[in-house]
């Protein structure tokens, strides 16, 4: 039986280099507390602004590269080295500035690109190499997932009023009617986003006002970026700026740096 989701906690920080500089010391410590614990650290990433936003983290003090396996939250069904790639981007973005083992970093395999199905179960069955051999649970259970949030309220690839928002069974899905572009897409499921350890979503301008106020201040509304809820024990974090967080009456909560 699953327990209570912990509150979200909401950072909103005055200008964007506060915001990267401290989500990167919040991942460095994330990182870190696994590592120690279990000797790896078990990331997933997804696209947009997200990966550009992870530049505070390279040269960082305490980083151990060669301990990152890191993931996709949701990938494009297109070519690794396609412009609408998350992982190009995160490649071009981020893997390219660190020294995170190649063998590490866990794209999608290219040659299922025409059979939907088949490019879903291999790359669930990439999760389940890493993680049902070492955990128990039910689903992967991530030491951190990062997220962006559409104006639509979309995270990953699951979007408002879509099937996929059901799925309870699958780790990773897919979709071929995305309503933004490309509309081939895989992701990862409500299930998996759900076990993960943290989550945190990164949602920064003017442009996230509205839907943050909804996904925050309303969130039986049901949009897909509220129904991230980190149980039983997991907890969810918002770092945004206050341009973002201009309309929610959600509490912020003061940045203390990790030790």
């Amino acid at each position: 039986m699953l327990g209570q989701a912990h509150q979200p906690i909401l950072y909103s920080f005055s200008t964007t280099d506060q915001l990267v500089d401290a989500l990167a010391k919040f991942v460095v410590k994330v990182q870190k507390d696994a590592i120690d614990k279990k000797g790896r650290f078990t990331l997933a990433l997804s696209g947009g602004s997200l990966p550009k936003q992870l530049k505070g983290i390279v040269g960082h003090e305490g980083i151990k590269w060669d301990k990152w396996h890191v993931y996709y939250a949701d990938e494009r069904v297109v070519p690794l080295d396609h412009p609408d790639s998350n992982h190009n981007l995160c490649q071009t973005e981020f893997y390219s500035k660190t020294s995170i083992p190649a063998g590490n970093i866990h794209p999608i395999n290219t040659e299922y690109l025409d059979d939907l199905e088949e490019l879903a179960d291999d790359y669930e069955q990439q999760l389940i190499t890493q993680f049902a051999a070492k955990d128990s649970a039910r689903f992967p259970i991530f030491d951190l997932i990062l997220l962006g949030m559409g104006p639509d309220g979309h995270t990953a690839s699951l979007f408002p009023g879509h099937e996929l928002l059901q799925e309870g069974d699958r780790w990773i899905a897919y979709i071929e009617d995305s309503p933004k572009p490309p509309p081939k897409r895989i992701t990862m499921t409500l299930p998996v986003l759900n076990h993960a350890a943290k989550v945190a979503f990164v949602a920064a301008g003017e442009g996230k006002q509205d839907t943050l106020h909804t996904v925050l201040d309303k969130p039986e509304e049901g949009l897909p970026s509220s129904r991230i809820k980190p149980v039983p024990s997991g907890q969810l974090y918002w770092f945004t700026d206050d341009a973002a967080t201009k309309k929610t009456e959600y509490p912020r909560s003061e940045f203390h740096p990790p030790a």
